[in-house]
């Protein structure tokens, strides 16, 4: 076995521990049928309760261990030196006291031995892969945990004190408080019995103490923050890589966004840190020979952290460089790309458009095409804050696919697309970033809820109309996710799991603008360019799409109140500013 596979094993013995733990708490029948095994875990290597907190605890130090956290070694290793340190004392005083006292003096000294030795064997096979454990933790995290952790059982020990003066069963009032704060501390502390309250009260306590650990113990294991800000230096060197391969290349200068080079600097890997997955967005960027130096940096930074690494929208080169570096591969959607040298409203396929097209025009509807640059300060600053009013979420969405600012000076190149009222009022905006000297990408999306259907077509065909002036020759519009399976399902013949993979999507599609994105792409028959999710582990899907959900601002994740979290150290959101979420865009 190689010192490698030591996380990986502790990392399992924990799990089996803790499943174990948590199923003989739930189901007293099981208790009573594992009670042969159990007892002999509990008597000879590592403790093994039933109690629900105890579970949790194992667990989480299970998923830390897995992480290589270097903080749950430690614990590890001293919760183990204690259990020794236990044997060497109470060995010499089994020895010697009477049998009398002591019925089962030979088989608790026995007992005592054996589960010395076994830990001093662990403790010594966790010394040997130690150098696996190197993952870091955020500073101050031991305080955070002991101060939300005492904050927590606090709860725990109020809730429970008062269930017991509700449902006191036959349990003496004087022995209230300490029955309470046995059962606060897992039975931690042994009590004299004075009765017992109703059997459910105990689990109730339980259960929060658990919930009161799974925090804590979440807080004191919590990877090391990466502060999500791009340093001007760093924006410099970035933009010198942009290049002409990567239709999203240009939103990695956003602002709430690190970046990683390579020795060379001749590439770099733009990511965010969300929930303890560092998610890269696009391919990387710069000479692609580098890319691989790149990812690498960015693979080793977050094996020291212990961070998933995940790269989202990559493209198909991107893609084949990330799965070099060890991450698997899934195709995760198409980004519709429209070449202006092909596209025209003619065409039984292009009638939708053509018509809304039409429609706009007839109702007096005229379009101005203009570089960001061309915007006086104070015209640009009303824009934004028309934009900002016609946004129908509280939250900005965007991370892969959406720059977040709207008249920042160092975005001179970018394209604003505005329909005018025949009065002259604005009634809708498109904004797109440069996708090198030859491309546009679109960012924001926003209209007036009152003006007319088909503003977008009117404005998305006006732009590829007037391309030529800008030196325009591919527009990339928005991405559907999982384009392939609305395409492919809707067709005859498909087939039942493909069809049944649609209907998912379709039900999915209530809550979030799945199908609608698709639809609002296809309209202009463009050019599908497949878009990939890079990920290390199976496993670590759930997270990354977790963390890709939030990154987007799809959710924010709940956050302990200020008294359980001290000393937090204020950071970029995870929500960043982009694109609008009741409309199909980015």
């Amino acid at each position: 076995m190689a010192r490698g596979d030591v996380p990986r094993v502790a990392s399992i013995v924990l799990t089996v521990l803790a499943i174990c733990s948590a199923a003989i708490a739930i189901v007293p029948s099981l208790r009573r049928v594992a009670r042969p095994l159990t007892e002999l875990i509990n008597d000879y290597t590592v403790p093994l309760t039933p109690n629900l907190a105890y579970a949790a605890f194992l667990g989480l130090l299970a998923g830390a261990l897995a992480r290589r956290k270097r903080v749950a070694w430690w614990l590890l290793v001293g919760l183990l030196a204690f259990s020794v340190l236990l044997s060497i004392i109470a060995t010499p005083l089994l020895a010697i006291a009477p049998m009398a006292e002591v019925p089962d003096r030979d088989r608790v000294l026995n007992e005592v031995i054996v589960s010395g030795v076994v830990a001093l064997f662990l403790i010594a096979y966790l010394w040997w892969g130690r150098a696996e454990f190197f993952a870091k933790v955020q500073p101050a995290s031991v305080r955070k945990a002991v101060a939300t952790m005492i904050g927590l059982l606090g709860v725990s020990y109020v809730v429970g004190y008062l269930l017991t003066i509700f449902f006191p069963g036959d349990l003496l009032r004087s022995a209230r408080a300490v029955w309470v704060l046995s059962r606060t501390l897992g039975g931690v502390i042994e009590v004299e019995m004075y009765g017992h309250p109703s059997a459910w009260i105990s689990f109730v306590i339980g259960l929060i103490s658990a919930i009161a650990l799974l925090v804590a113990f979440a807080v004191l294991f919590r990877s090391q923050r990466q502060r999500a800000v791009l340093a001007p230096d760093e924006e410099e060197r970035l933009r010198a890589l942009l290049g002409e391969r990567d239709s999203l290349a240009y939103f990695a200068t956003r602002r709430d966004r690190s970046v990683i080079f390579s020795p060379s600097g001749k590439a770099a890997v733009s990511f965010r840190v969300v929930n303890g997955v560092t998610l890269a967005g696009g391919d990387p960027l710069g000479d692609p020979e580098a890319w691989d130096h790149a990812i690498r940096a960015w693979t080793g930074q977050a094996r020291e952290f212990g961070w998933i690494p995940a790269a989202i929208g990559a493209g198909a080169e991107g893609a084949r460089a990330y799965q070099r570096a060890g991450l698997k591969v899934l195709e995760l959607g198409d980004e519709a790309v429209i070449e202006v040298k092909r596209f025209n409203l003619q065409g039984r396929e292009m009638r939708g458009v053509r018509q809304a097209v039409n429609r706009v025009e007839r109702a007096g509807y005229q379009l101005r095409i203009r570089r960001h640059g061309d915007l006086a300060p104070e015209e640009m600053r009303l824009i934004s804050e028309r934009a900002d009013a016609w946004r129908d979420t509280e939250t900005e969405r965007g991370f892969s696919m959406a720059l977040g600012r709207l008249g920042d000076p160092r975005d001179a190149e970018c394209v604003l697309v505005e329909s005018l009222t025949k009065d002259g009022d604005e009634a809708a905006l498109l904004s797109f970033v440069p996708w090198g000297d030859r491309g546009l990408s679109l960012d924001l999306m926003r209209r007036d809820r009152s003006a007319e259907n088909g503003l977008i077509e009117f404005m998305v065909a006006g732009l590829v109309r007037n391309a030529g002036w800008l030196g325009v020759e591919r527009v990339s519009l928005n991405f559907a996710v999982f384009r392939s399976a609305f395409e492919e399902g809707a067709r005859m013949g498909a087939g039942p799991v493909i069809r049944a993979w649609r209907r998912t999507l379709l039900f999915l599609s209530r809550w979030w603008q799945l199908e609608a994105l698709y639809r609002a792409n296809v309209k202009y028959r463009p050019e599908w360019v497949p878009r990939f999710l890079a990920y290390g582990d199976t496993r670590d899907l759930v997270r990354v799409g977790i963390a890709s959900a939030i990154a987007e601002g799809f959710f924010s994740p709940p956050r302990l109140p200020r008294l359980l979290n001290p000393g937090r150290t204020p950071t970029a959101s995870s929500a960043a500013p982009g694109s609008d979420a009741a409309r199909p865009a980015r």
